[in-house]
């Protein structure tokens, strides 16, 4: 059994920086990063040289075309092996260096909400962005008649739960329609139009995972605290996509998948809860009254491993080391690049906006008179291309008019994949 101070040295616990743990793993990255540091994000983003550095981070199967990397994401080697390491270091006497090392989730804690620009005890640690969301849903106190007003686009999991609320609590669920893409200024209005004297609770997407429509939060959040309306956002699509702090967005309430663009291990997400409104939301799993006004209650789920969420600090080095906007602005270079080319074609249907600073690295788009099921099944036997196909579902999920493919390129996406891509729908469109 190791002694105290060699498992402390082991888990990175003793240094100035969480992330040095594994400092050879960041090395190539940080080198890369220094040696453009005098130039621009845009300019940064179609430097292929840089690109290379980044992409041999990662082992993957390049005999496949992945873009739907918007599912979760490839972990880089650096989170991988820090996952490993903790599962070795836990697998010696589980019960023991299981408890030392849930000690140390306080950096990851403490990493999170610099990152995302927070209080440190208004951030949770959670699997994934649909418990924090649930947590948020099925943890508010609502009557029956008390309206929410959330929207058509919106996640499939956060629609269904809000549907059993309804037949559970006879809550009134108003579910709005949108175009897409479409305007801040529309989205704000047909909100702003809904409310009503009932209405309790504003759910939204930061970005949808459909077609990446970016909301105005700050706007709508402002318009709902005024009106003493609770707001939950998710952020699923949005953490580690593009930078922003959550304390700008002013939100109530905030949750993130990060095995998305975060790149951090499958089975991660963070909830955050403004302070002072942690008391207003009950556990998913049940927590001591002396835990109210304790963000950490949100955390309560039983024994579960603990290399997962530890290893959160090593792909916020990873992303860090990029740079938040390097990585948005290449995100938006691979987006364009086949975005600009297929657009010229007038079959094309586009159903994301593709101005700058509304898109990243996530697109939709459709070709006229197509289903769905032609493109992907094209794409992947032809080319072995993996995209989202995407159509409306039963209720009480997704509900909308059109037919399309999710396109979502990640940093570790080469431009000869895009090009691939161009070529294969370029052949489809004849």
């Amino acid at each position: 059994m190791l002694s105290r101070r060699a498992f402390l040295q082991t888990t990175g616990a003793v240094g100035t920086a969480a992330w040095a743990s594994n400092p050879r793993g960041l090395e190539p990255i940080l080198a890369a990063s220094a040696s453009v540091a005098d130039q621009s994000p845009q300019d940064v983003a179609k430097d292929e040289f840089y690109w290379r550095e980044i992409q041999q981070s990662f082992a993957l199967d390049r005999s496949v075309i992945n873009l739907n990397t918007g599912h979760h994401c490839s972990q880089p080697d650096v989170v991988l092996n820090a996952v490993k390491r903790y599962l070795d270091i836990e697998n010696q006497a589980p019960g023991y260096y299981g408890a030392q090392l849930g000690r140390n989730l306080e950096t990851v804690r403490r990493g999170l909400a610099q990152e995302f620009g927070c209080d440190i005890e208004e951030m949770a640690i959670t699997r994934n962005a649909s418990e924090s969301l649930q947590i948020l849903q099925n943890g508010i106190d609502l009557a029956a008649g008390d309206e929410v007003i959330t929207t058509e686009q919106d996640y499939p999991r956060m629609l269904t739960t809000w549907d059993q609320r309804m037949r559970r609590d006879k809550l009134v669920i108003n579910r709005l329609q949108f175009p897409v893409p479409t305007t801040a200024d529309d989205l704000y209005a047909r909100i702003e139009k809904a409310i009503t004297p009932r209405t309790k609770v504003l759910h939204f997407c930061h970005i949808t995972n459909l077609t990446g429509q970016l909301f105005p939060v700050q706007r709508i959040c402002r318009m709902a605290r005024a009106r003493g309306i609770r707001t939950i956002v998710d952020g699923a699509h949005a953490g580690g996509q593009f930078p922003y702090k959550l304390r700008d967005l002013e939100c109530d309430s905030y949750g993130v998948s990060l095995h998305k663009w975060l790149l951090a291990p499958l089975g991660t997400g963070l909830l955050f809860v403004r302070r002072d409104l942690i008391d207003k939301f009950w556990p998913l799993q049940a927590a001591p009254a002396t835990s109210d006004k304790d963000i950490r209650k949100f955390e309560e789920i039983g024994t579960a491993p603990q290399a997962v969420r530890l290893a959160i600090t090593d792909a916020l080095a990873f992303h860090q080391a990029i740079g938040a906007e390097r990585k948005a602005a290449r995100l938006h270079y691979l987006t364009m690049r086949w975005a600009s080319v297929l657009g010229q074609n007038p079959r094309i249907r586009m159903y994301s906006s593709l101005k700058p600073g509304e898109t990243w690295g996530l697109a939709t788009v459709g070709i006229e008179g197509m289903e769905v099921g032609k493109i992907t099944s094209f794409l992947f036997d032809k080319y072995r291309i993996i995209v989202a196909g995407l159509a409306r579902s039963a209720m009480p999920g997704q509900q909308f008019d059109w037919q399309g493919i999710r396109v979502t390129p990640n940093v570790y996406t080469t431009v000869g994949e895009i090009d691939t891509f161009i070529e294969a729908m370029q052949q489809l469109l004849k």
